[in-house]
């Protein structure tokens, strides 16, 4: 995904910039003991019953819901087409996404800082074309390969979710 937000541009960068940070928190930590840290799951259970700064906790919490975030609005692009339409502008699909997923985390200034951004939101064809790396005529696989791959990451999402739900271990503070 995160080859997938580069190529949406600029709207993306700080999604982008978030989970790279997230995702080398988790890797360095995985690093300190790989054999302990087999699992996700493992890694984080055993940060909570060692560690007073709970990093990896934290990172795979804002992992989860920027992943959560961009299989919500590629979920909006797939029903969009499935119902029969082409919804150019997805400046209502992509504030959607953050307002089930990030939006009750941040802040005033975060939020600001998404609205100015959301202004820069690429249009479906934009989208599609990224997606498909420039190639035209591609639309139905393109469609179908996000059909496919937001039915795996919604899985994987809502799995973390259930676990942090599970062990207590998710934080609603307002950043």
């Amino acid at each position: 995904l995160i080859y997938v937000s580069d190529k949406l541009g600029k709207l993306f960068a700080p999604v982008r910039y978030d989970m790279q940070g997230n995702i080398d928190k988790l890797t360095t930590r995985y690093s300190m003991d790989k054999n302990s840290n087999s699992t996700l799951q493992d890694m984080i259970l055993l940060e909570k019953s060692t560690e007073k700064d709970l990093i990896a906790v934290d990172a795979l919490m804002w992992l989860r819901r920027a992943l959560h975030m961009i299989l919500l609005f590629f979920e909006k692009i797939v029903e969009d087409h499935k119902a029969g339409k082409a919804t150019e502008d997805l400046v209502a699909f992509l504030k959607e996404a953050y307002h089930k997923t990030l939006e009750p985390y941040h802040g005033w200034m975060a939020q600001q800082l998404f609205n100015f951004l959301s202004r820069m939101a690429p249009t479906r064809s934009q989208v599609l074309l990224a997606l498909a790396d420039g190639e035209t005529g591609k639309e139905e696989i393109t469609l179908h390969n996000i059909e496919v791959s937001t039915i795996k990451l919604k899985k994987n999402v809502l799995a973390l979710k259930t676990f942090y739900d599970d062990n207590e271990l998710e934080v609603t503070t307002v950043v």
